[in-house]
């Protein structure tokens, strides 16, 4: 009887949980008596709560959104980090498909990077969760399948520049077919095929010099000029984008603060590893990028390839960066190591610096001379030189990529329209 008389309780914590519990923790909070509730002995809450599962009870976990973005991704720039950067933006988990060596040479020729030195950077990038190796270059529909059912992706991401195979058809079609496509804005001032040009024109500018037997003069104002013509960028920084790369936070009162420089110009495999094995000896990664006229210096005027903002840029985008100085320095003072508390200063094996010059000051004396300073041993043995390497050794293949490439960037740009911020 008992049982029957108090069905109403039961029927209450089963329909209407939320209310009935919500009235039962307001008597319990007030020190009414249960047996105010129909005159039975209400378990005690916690026992409640564990054992019907009213409070307890699970909140149905909102389905984390996939997607998917996928990319030659060679000569890595921070083109490539900012759409991989708006993909993840879209959903809650990024997968990136970088596309296989045999997939570039057929539609659009040679890559510079190896599949696994751009797995490298791709995997480097602060955004990215997954990646898929040798992905394909079009979106096949056993593909589209796969990604959908195996890798459990919501929707395919690709910006709004043309993507077209070499019949012109478009490469994600069937994904737009399918109701499961989302796009961005393309990244404006930056492209694979520009750095390819801008290398290219370093080689031409080395080889006309040495062909006249002439050195540019200091101070050479036509020189300069024409330096600065073919080493155009096209990238207009904001400080928005600056912080869109950023972390957003400094290092804790007690962090150990490592701190690397260099030129990381070019950004390769080779930086994302040596950047990783320093952050693995500190809680905070500070790295410090020198400015183009230094780099300039120190390697000769046909470097740097990528002016300073936008090597910025590609350091910021690395998941083992926590924070970037702008124009660092080239000598680590005691000014530097104390106003940033710097706890250790480390320098990889493989340098391009020139150190030709028997007066060449030690920058990390002072380091040094604390007993804070470390050299690492360099991962990887790839610079920024040897990549530029392959390129020339391979001049008249990536000239012609070049230029059919480039046609089709001049089309984009002609027809291009206000980009909203992105």
């Amino acid at each position: 009887m008992d049982y029957e008389s108090n069905n109403w309780i039961l029927d209450g914590v089963y329909n209407f949980p939320h209310l009935f519990g919500g009235l039962m923790l307001t008597a319990a909070l007030l020190g009414l008596s249960t047996s105010y509730f129909g005159g039975i002995g209400v378990p005690h809450l916690p026992y409640l709560w564990s054992d019907m599962g009213v409070f307890y009870k699970k909140k149905r976990e909102k389905k984390r959104i996939r997607v998917y973005m996928d990319g030659c991704f060679d000569l890595m720039h921070y083109g490539h980090a900012n759409a991989l950067r708006q993909a993840k933006a879209l959903g809650d988990e990024l997968v990136v498909g970088v596309v296989s060596d045999e997939e570039i040479i057929a539609n659009k020729g040679p890559p510079v990077l190896s599949m696994e030195e751009r797995l490298v950077l791709v995997s480097g990038l602060k955004w990215v969760d997954e990646v898929i190796a040798n992905a394909p270059y079009a979106i096949t529909e056993q593909f589209m399948n796969r990604l959908f059912n195996e890798h459990k992706i919501d929707y395919i991401i690709h910006g709004d520049d043309p993507c077209l195979l070499p019949d012109g058809t478009d490469a994600y079609a069937l994904a737009k077919k399918a109701g499961r496509y989302k796009q961005i804005k393309r990244t404006e001032g930056v492209s694979s095929t520009d750095i390819v040009g801008r290398i290219l024109s370093c080689s031409r500018d080395k080889q006309e010099t040495e062909d006249h037997n002439s050195t540019p003069l200091k101070g050479d104002s036509h020189k300069e000029q024409q330096f600065k013509a073919t080493h155009l960028s096209q990238f207009l920084p904001t400080s928005r984008r600056i912080v869109q790369f950023s972390n957003g936070k400094g290092p804790g009162p007690n962090a150990r603060v490592v701190y690397i420089d260099g030129a990381f110009d070019l950004f390769h495999a080779g930086h994302v590893e040596i950047l990783k094995s320093a952050r693995q000896l500190g809680d905070f990664l500070l790295v410090g990028i020198h400015d183009d006229q230094t780099v300039s210096e120190n390697r000769k005027n046909h470097h740097p390839i990528m002016h300073l903002h936008e090597r910025s840029l590609s350091v910021l985008a690395c998941r083992y960066v926590d924070e970037v100085i702008i124009g660092a320095p080239r000598e680590v003072s005691k000014d530097v190591i104390t106003t940033f508390n710097i706890s250790l200063v480390v320098h990889g094996t493989i340098s391009e610096n020139n150190v030709s010059l028997t007066d060449e000051i030690d920058r990390y004396a002072v380091p040094k001379s604390m007993g804070i300073f470390q050299l690492l041993e360099s991962p990887k043995s790839i610079t920024t030189t040897s990549v530029a390497q392959r390129i020339m050794a391979n001049h008249e293949a990536y000239k012609k990529r070049n230029a059919k490439k480039t046609a089709s960037e001049k089309k984009y740009y002609a027809e291009k329209k206000y980009v909203n911020g992105d």
